[in-house]
């Protein structure tokens, strides 16, 4: 009895150092988190967190460009600019991502947060 209980103190010894070392691997080798950056009119800037969820709404000066942030991506939703083409882009979500509504004057890129 007394060699079986050894036997697992020792097994879940290995099981909880083996845990904290991949939970360290994972935080040292992790990537920066994204974040969306919204350029606009005479060079304002607006950045938005990918980790946080919610919709945000912007005034360019020509327009106000409505964003929505979900699951770690970005969109431009229910665009008010006659043509909608920037709805057409989607959800940007990978670095690099970008969008623009040309008669909001705005463009919308996603990059890793830092």
């Amino acid at each position: 009895m007394k060699k079986n209980l050894k036997t697992n103190l020792i097994f879940a010894a290995v099981l909880l150092v083996v845990a904290f070392g991949l939970l360290i691997w994972q935080m040292v080798t992790a990537e920066p988190g994204m974040e969306a950056v919204l350029s606009y009119g005479n060079n304002k800037v607006q950045r938005f967190s990918l980790s946080e969820d919610g919709v945000h709404d912007v005034d360019t000066g020509t327009y106000t460009v409505h964003l929505e942030v979900s699951d770690g991506a970005i969109r431009f939703v229910d665009s008010p600019c006659p043509d909608h083409n920037c709805e057409g882009f989607g959800w940007l979500r990978n670095d690099g991502d970008w969008a623009a509504c040309l008669p909001a004057q705005a463009v919308l890129t996603v990059e890793a947060a830092g």
